[in-house]
């Protein structure tokens, strides 16, 4: 279970705000890359707070509002599919993310960083492999970047029915790539995700 270990650990080194930064979307076909950062108060417990893939949809919708609710300061911010393509993914996560950090109301001086990778962020940063299932801020990211990524995902299945985003996501099941097959790809789609078109 997420701890407040990490953020403990950098506000004992006398920084004052540190806040959680995950992503969402980095394996769809379609859609932006979408990021939030989160600081939460340094005595919050919200009780049921995880890693967002371990949860149910209903609980990451209900914990969504809570989180809202009760961090000092939150943002959730994306990359374009157009912007996908042209950095690739990696790079576009990192500037959904730093997009994010530098969105939040509370300036943070200090962020921890989901997975193996942090570029070009303005202020320290500490990345944390399985972070959302380590640090109570990250998880908490994870939650505000999964439940927006989905939201976009009912939005562009009312936009584009053909493909079935709503039931996968934007993932690359079989039945999307044969739709994209079908129907060739929209506008949303990351052409440079579309390799096995060529095949």
């Amino acid at each position: 279970m997420p701890s407040f270990e990490y953020e403990e650990k950098h506000y004992l080194e006398g920084y004052t705000a540190v806040c959680g930064c995950d992503e969402a979307g980095r394996g769809p076909l379609c859609g932006p890359v979408v990021a939030a950062a989160v600081i939460l108060p340094r005595d919050l417990e919200i009780e049921g707070l995880n890693d967002s893939k371990k949860l149910s949809e209903k609980k990451r919708e209900m914990l969504f509002e809570v989180i809202k609710e009760k961090a000092l300061a939150y943002a959730i911010a994306e990359a374009t599919p157009a912007e996908i393509d042209e950095i690739n993914i990696l790079n576009a996560s990192m500037l959904a993310m730093r997009r994010a950090v530098e969105a939040l109301e509370v300036k943070a001086d200090f962020a921890l960083i989901d997975g193996n990778c942090s570029r070009g962020f303005e202020i320290p940063t500490e990345t944390v492999v399985k972070g959302d299932a380590k640090s109570y801020s990250i998880a908490a990211a994870s939650i505000l970047a999964k439940v927006t990524r989905d939201r976009q995902c009912i939005e562009l299945d009312r936009a584009y029915p053909e493909y079935g985003i709503a039931k996968h996501k934007g993932y690359p099941t079989k039945e999307h790539m044969d739709a994209v097959r079908e129907h060739g790809p929209a506008p949303i789609y990351r052409k440079s995700f579309l390799k096995f078109l060529d095949k």
